[in-house]
């Protein structure tokens, strides 16, 4: 439906933020239902933003011998894509939930496939697709545009129909009764208040 408000959230499936802010969206759709909000995931390593300068391989090109939790993660998250965006969307809060509730490595092969079984994906396809490394292109693709056109700098950032963004920290999730007041609150300051440059909580010493 062209209707439907197109927006961008960069993610990494190592940041407990991306966990809080993927339930509020789920919460967010339950309760708007299919016409109003369209989430886009797009992937930002982490370890790629946190690599020494002198780093050659990029996170995307890296051997599949040599470990990369970011990499392995959105390879899944991409073969999952391949079999629609409503099983992406379980496998993406099943891989979430697996990392931050239940503390699993989200980089490792027994935690992906417990991802895609819990999300119901069809396995054998799931398998195949986690050995198509073409498709780790779009990693690269989707971080360098998220730094070089958006500024993308952590996550999970926000990117409006504009070209508005904003990094944003939420935890916990906000309850369920604010979900959508919370977002028009948060969709307004972002795309109508370009003076907004940031709010940060003060910690009071203990």
């Amino acid at each position: 439906m062209t209707g439907r408000l197109q927006v961008e959230i960069y993610f990494d499936y190592a940041c407990p933020f991306v966990n809080a802010a993927a339930k509020w969206i789920h919460e967010l759709n339950r309760q708007l239902g299919d016409d109003w909000i369209d989430f886009h995931w797009r992937f930002f390593p982490l370890e790629q933003v946190n690599a020494p300068a002198d780093t050659q391989e990029t996170v995307w090109d890296l051997p599949p011998e040599n470990r990369s939790q970011a990499r392995n993660s959105m390879h899944a998250a991409l073969a999952a894509m391949r079999q629609g965006q409503e099983p992406f969307e379980r496998f993406n809060l099943a891989l979430l939930a697996l990392k931050h509730d239940q503390g699993q490595d989200h980089g490792k092969r027994g935690t992906l496939d417990e991802a895609a079984i819990s999300a119901d994906l069809d396995l054998d396809r799931f398998h195949t697709d986690l050995e198509d490394r073409s498709l780790l292109t779009r990693i690269r693709d989707d971080y360098l545009h998220g730094r070089n056109v958006h500024g993308v700098f952590g996550t999970p950032t926000f990117v409006f129909p504009g070209g508005e963004s904003a990094y944003i920290q939420v935890l916990p999730p906000p309850p369920a009764a604010d979900a959508i007041p919370f977002w028009q609150e948060f969709a307004s300051n972002v795309q109508n208040r370009p003076y907004l440059r940031e709010i940060k909580r003060t910690k009071r010493p203990q």
